[in-house]
Formats: C-alpha cells, structure tokens, sequence
C-alpha cells in the first residue's frame, strides 16, 4: 500500500503554505463565528504563479517545523502591528492591538523555514516579523519619520508609491527596475535584524525589500502588497525556487 503522507504525483506544482488572520468575529452566509482568514489575493497570487495553496492557520508553536517539512514553500502574509514587546520596545499609541497567537505561530513558522532551508517569502507584516525574529526593530508609526509620503491609503484603501531596487540582490533578480507597488502599512523596518540587507526602498529612504544573502535557499521580503496587484514576479521567483 503507497504511504499517502510521503507519495507525490510527478510534475505536481510546488505546494506553498500561507499564514492566516485569526479573527474572534467573521460573517458569511447566517454564521458569525470565529475564523482563520485569508484575503483571497493570497492563494489567486500563488496559483497564477504556478504553485498550489495551503493556508497555516495559527497553531502550536511546537508543530511549525513539522508543518514547514511538509511543504515547498512558505509565505508569511501581512496582517495586524507585531507586538513590540518581542522587540523591547514600549507601545505606540498608534500601534495596533496585538496578534500574540499569530505572533509566536508565525515567528515559529519562520524561524523553521531559516532553519530547514525552505524558500521563504514575507510581505508586509511579515517582512516586518522576519525583522523581529532575527534580532531587529521596527518604527512604530512611520507618518512620525517620513509624513504621510503614500505608505498607506485611507482606512482600507491601498495607496501605490515607487519602489527602487538594489542591483545585484535576490529582488533585483526578479524585479529589475523601479516600479509602482500597491502599499498599506504605517510602520516599517528600523535596525537590520542579524544578516538581512535591504534590496530596494521608496524614495524617502524606507526599506521596501530585505534578503539574507548566503542563507541556504530563497529568503525575500518585501514591504509591499503583491497579492494586491497584477505583477507576479516575486511570487513567481519564489514558486520557481521551491519547485
């Protein structure tokens, strides 16, 4: 009898797991309950790019490597602020309620990929929790540093501004020349977190890409809402490292 937990079919498309929301309250049909979520872009993004979708919603911390083991690749999706309490630092009045159980799923999430040598790609939040686990900071409220430069539209509105490329990076590779991204945070990158370098950023100066040069395998990080636009290129360099 074929074991189904290790049998694959050949020629079958990378299987790429996604990290959920975790909401107390969702409604869909006569139902108002509690929900892992994901915004559809996610999964529409991976299968366009020629990859199959798995979402992750938050568990125990413990079954992360487990859960990485079995897959091809991995994306962390954007979401709530990170709890500056894992990066020493006092709330921000403008900093969002925390997300702790996504918080410490996720963080377990990526530090198994690091360690597994699984192809990784973090957006948004997740560029910004990649940060964190590696030992780095965020700025909490980034209108305080850089005014309102179209970082972030109006409540639920993706603003676009320009992203510029580093030459000679993992990002570059995939994406480049400058190009016009869809955008929705108000916090951002501040200290590196150990090995990351920056592979693009906006005009005024925020990092809009990080990359761990030498880590074994694909490990991308970018600011910015891919699964919100129509540009598949990092997506796809991600699918073409995990297949």
């Amino acid at each position: 009898m074929t074991d189904r937990r290790t049998a694959t079919v050949p020629d079958s498309p990378p299987l790429v797991g996604i990290s959920t929301y975790l909401e107390s309250t969702a409604r869909w049909g006569v139902w108002e309950q509690s929900a892992a979520l994901l915004p559809a872009g996610y999964p529409r993004l991976v299968q366009r790019s020629g990859g199959m979708a798995a979402m992750l919603p938050p568990g125990a911390p413990e079954h992360a490597a487990a859960a990485v083991a079995r897959l091809d690749g991995l994306v962390i999706a954007g979401g709530p602020d990170v709890d500056p309490a894992r990066y020493g630092a006092e709330r921000h009045p403008m900093t969002g309620p925390p997300a702790r159980e996504r918080d410490v799923w996720e963080s377990a999430l990526l530090e198994a990929a690091l360690a597994a040598g699984t192809p990784l790609l973090a957006i948004c939040r997740g560029m910004q929790l990649l940060n964190v686990v590696l030992g780095g900071t965020l700025v909490q409220h980034l209108p305080e540093t850089v005014g309102h430069g179209g970082h972030s539209g109006p409540t639920g509105v993706f603003a676009r501004h320009a992203v510029k490329p580093v030459p000679d990076t993992l990002l570059a590779r995939a994406v480049p020349e400058a190009v016009e991204v869809p955008t929705y945070h108000h916090q951002a990158v501040d200290r590196l977190g150990d090995g990351l370098v920056v592979s693009a950023y906006a005009d005024d100066g925020t990092p809009e890409a990080l990359e761990l040069p030498g880590a074994a395998g694909f490990v991308l990080a970018v600011q910015w809402h891919p699964e919100a636009g129509e540009d598949l290129r990092v997506m796809e360099a991600l699918v073409r490292a995990a297949g």
